[in-house]
């Protein structure tokens, strides 16, 4: 097994294509062709845990949190960033992230907290944009069925809980090949009628070049006519933040302790109480200022996130309640996900989750 194998089982939990702009995410250290001896999985990747990975024997770290964000100038070891990459470079450490791609995952961050606390009705908070493909394609009667199928297996028919989801309009299409073609219907200088069904199937985007491969491999004309386009729709299964419902309606003070001891924060900073129960619930694991808003109009009775500032909490405005439970905390499940989903994925390289405590904020 070599690294990109375990990158490709990292990306069916969590493609790189849904990352953020701003991200920097992927194999930012080493080969995707080094052969595997181990694999540690960390929130942060620090030179305590290059060390853990050295000692576990591991040559690939699973890193949550990008050790490199901004570019890079120079490496010579003035910066722990420096000094991290240059111990993993020396050791032949690979290190990979996931980030925002994780976030935006519907079984990601978020999802984590959303089981801890046992909330239902699992629902995105913001959708990501642009993540629906639309293709259109023009197939012989008698081969359409093995076409479609092809294409469902391929990943593309699937809307929220329904998959194999096409449609399907008969007509006729005509073309004319030139003296260099090589009609597998008519017979090349001829117009030629064919009795054809037009398929429409969405897809996610990360799948486009998986998809096209499935057309082309199966489709059995030599130009094959095709339309891809962008929809507007949104996807509820990729996108920041989740929102649910606890079982039962909690009053505000049981549900913060509540909070506090299930989410293992030595500290909660929240808005002014608003002296009614708590039943929906909106997360967004790490900084989550941005989706404040977003919280509010969904109805949400409070709002978890970390990194609010003092100004943040303004924007209460006496409409929800907002806890910010610490940024470490607010995604320290995040990998035990990942070892749970290589292990299923790998039984025989070792999967390690990491010791180190890699959180950089004490309370006193």
């Amino acid at each position: 097994m070599i690294i990109q194998d375990v990158i490709d089982h990292l990306e069916t939990l969590a493609p790189l294509n849904y990352a953020e702009d701003f991200d920097n995410v992927g194999l930012l250290v080493g080969q995707k062709t080094t052969k595997l001896k181990g694999i540690l999985v960390t929130l942060d990747t620090t030179e305590p845990v290059i060390d853990e990975a050295i000692e576990k024997k591991c040559n690939l770290v699973v890193s949550f949190h990008p050790i490199i964000f901004k570019g890079l100038k120079k490496l010579n070891g003035s910066t722990y960033v420096e000094r991290v990459v240059i111990k993993a470079i020396k050791h032949d450490i690979a290190i990979y992230s996931m980030h925002t791609a994780l976030d935006n995952a519907f079984h990601g961050v978020n999802d984590m907290i959303f089981k801890q606390l046992g909330l239902t009705n699992k629902r995105i908070l913001i959708p990501q944009k642009d993540t629906i493909k639309k293709l259109s394609t023009y197939v012989p009667i008698e081969e359409v069925s093995h076409v479609r199928e092809a294409l469902f297996l391929a990943g593309a028919g699937h809307i929220g809980n329904y998959k194999n989801c096409s449609f399907n309009v008969e007509g006729y299409g005509t073309f004319c090949g030139n003296e260099e073609s090589n009609p597998t219907k008519g017979n090349k200088g001829e117009t030629h009628t064919e009795r054809e069904t037009k398929l429409t199937v969405i897809f996610p985007k990360h799948l486009e070049s998986k998809i096209l491969n499935t057309l082309f491999e199966t489709h059995s004309y030599e130009e094959v006519a095709y339309e891809i386009i962008t929809l507007d729709n949104n996807n509820q299964q990729i996108g920041m933040g989740i929102v649910g419902e606890l079982h039962s309606p909690m009053d505000e003070m049981d549900f913060l302790n509540y909070l506090k001891k299930t989410m293992k924060s030595d500290c909660i900073k929240h808005s002014m109480l608003l002296g009614k129960p708590i039943n929906k619930v909106a997360i967004l694991g790490g900084s989550g200022s941005f989706a404040i808003q977003a919280a509010k109009q969904a109805g949400a009775d409070v709002f978890i996130t970390s990194d609010l500032k003092y100004h943040d909490f303004f924007t209460a405005e006496n409409q929800i309640l907002l806890a910010d439970i610490g940024h470490y905390e607010s995604e320290q499940f995040t990998k035990n996900l990942l070892v749970a989903h290589l292990t299923k994925k790998i039984t025989n390289f070792a999967v390690v989750l990491s010791n180190t405590n890699t959180n950089p904020v004490k309370y006193f």
